[in-house]
């Protein structure tokens, strides 16, 4: 099955179904099924990039009810170097300036909501993958991952 490694905290917002819209630098013909994948590394910042990022807004309203009332907010308990969840690409997009975005197969021009405009990089040029039907996994399963779209043999089960 194909696999998209993204950092965190992107892997979990993709797993929990806050972020239905992966933002990258390439285009691809692929669509179907697609498993996230939570990096290994800590991605740009290290462990302080990371809190710090999980400590702005729209990040903590999203992240913070992860954890039990009560319990200390963790940006580095987040699952790393794991599949977190499987989803459906459904197609792509470009992005066309101003938060705008055009489908490629059927021309159809929208802009993502503000939480979406927050968890991507929409820069004109850049591509939009679209995501549906994203099942976090009940338990992450810890593979390597790899730069680019990749395949996994392993079962889900």
């Amino acid at each position: 099955m194909k696999v998209l490694t993204l950092s965190q905290p992107w892997a979990t917002l993709v797993a929990i179904g806050a972020k239905k819209i992966e933002t990258r630098s390439w285009n691809t013909r692929y669509r179907g099924p697609l498993l996230i994948h939570a990096a290994a590394g800590l991605g740009p910042g290290g462990k302080a990039g990371l809190v710090d990022l999980c400590e702005t807004e729209p990040f903590t309203s999203v992240l913070a009810p992860l954890w039990s009332p009560g319990t200390f907010f963790a940006p580095v308990s987040l699952p790393f170097g794991a599949i977190v969840a499987r989803c459906e690409l459904t197609g792509l997009a470009q992005m066309c300036g101003e938060g705008y975005i055009r489908t490629l197969d059927t021309r159809v021009i929208f802009k993502p909501s503000r939480q979406e405009l927050a968890f991507g990089d929409y820069t004109p040029g850049r591509y939009a993958w679209l995501l549906s039907d994203v099942q976090a996994l009940p338990t992450p399963i810890p593979v390597k991952g790899q730069l680019g779209l990749w395949e996994w043999e392993g079962d889900l089960a």
